[in-house]
């Protein structure tokens, strides 16, 4: 058996076809167009085709396309209701691929959701009851799930963890509301809390600054990591309040969901047990089952960039 999954993108668009063992056997790939409509339906059938090509496949060996999509999608009707990275709002994105496609069965899903359900299937989270996965890129990107399914809640809305509020009346978000966990814990987050550390100091010859060439236009989400690794108090401050943040959002999600394991994906988890092992300690001493006996595992997540593909893949095996 063989499984079609699309990971859509602000970016790219990536599809894979997927074999019996969740392995990804082929691919293609393409920039997503902006704005993306009209044509977004003739992009992702395009790629459908040409990664079913690039394995030898045409759509009769293939059961249905899976596609994850950012955004709130309504399952009954197949409609993206809104897609503030994609500006898509009230698209019909399933009928219009099934037609393009010859009524080939078309599943969606919200990207996060999708990725979350790949490490389930395949990753860091199988075999879990309970889970959560947390990707941490521009935003905070977040999926749960309940009992071997993807949670969404009655609109389809749910689980956005990014949203939730730790600092009251705290930095702007980009969905409108200010203090959100996605403002202090993505890789953005990171990036503007490492920006104003160096502004504040003096110092313009310290690791920190050296590691930027001067030039606050080339800090990084590694940027403060490197200058604590470097012995840089500043790099190594920004670092502490990070996790700290990081770790606080975590522990919220714990106490809601209390899952068997957490992961945590995207580029900031490329630091390894430099971010993992002080999380894990400050989020022992927050939850608040912190005298219980079980505790939430927290760790990497395991498929990096694929785990949209095959969980989009996947989707019609829940």
């Amino acid at each position: 058996m063989y499984y079609l999954g699309i990971d859509l993108g602000g970016t790219n668009i990536a599809a894979g076809v997927v074999d019996e063992n969740y392995k990804i056997i082929a691919r293609a790939e393409r920039k997503t167009k902006k704005p993306c409509v009209p044509g977004l339906d003739q992009e992702l059938a395009e790629i459908a085709l040409e990664a079913l090509k690039n394995a030898n496949l045409t759509l009769d060996d293939i059961p249905w396309i899976g596609i994850g999509t950012p955004g709130t999608i309504n399952h009954e009707t197949g409609i993206v209701e809104f897609s503030n990275n994609l500006d898509l709002h009230k698209y019909p994105l399933r009928d219009l691929l099934e037609a393009r496609l010859n009524h080939k069965k078309i599943i969606l899903e919200n990207d996060a959701n999708a990725a979350a359900y790949g490490e389930y299937k395949a990753g860091a989270l199988k075999g879990a009851a309970n889970a959560i996965a947390i990707t941490l890129g521009t935003g905070v990107g977040s999926g749960i799930i309940l009992d071997g399914k993807i949670y969404s809640g009655f609109n389809y809305a749910a689980g956005e963890m990014g949203h939730v509020v730790i600092v009251y009346n705290g930095r702007h978000c980009t969905c409108g509301r200010n203090g959100c966990w996605e403002a202090y814990a993505s890789a953005t987050g990171l990036i503007n809390q490492t920006k104003e550390a160096m502004q504040k100091t003096e110092d313009h010859t310290s690791p920190i600054w050296k590691l930027a060439d001067g030039n606050l236009d080339h800090v990084t989400g590694r940027t403060a990591f490197d200058a604590m690794r470097a012995g840089d108090p500043v790099g190594k401050a920004v670092v502490d309040q990070y996790i700290a943040y990081l770790g606080c959002g975590i522990t919220n999600c714990i106490n809601i969901f209390q899952p068997d394991i957490l992961c945590i994906g995207g580029g900031i988890c490329h630091e390894g047990e430099t971010l993992l092992k002080p999380l894990r300690e400050y989020v022992s001493h927050e939850v608040y089952t912190v005298h219980t006996a079980k505790k939430t595992a927290i760790c990497k997540a395991a498929l990096g960039n694929d785990a949209g593909i095959i969980g989009a893949a996947l989707l019609g095996l829940m």
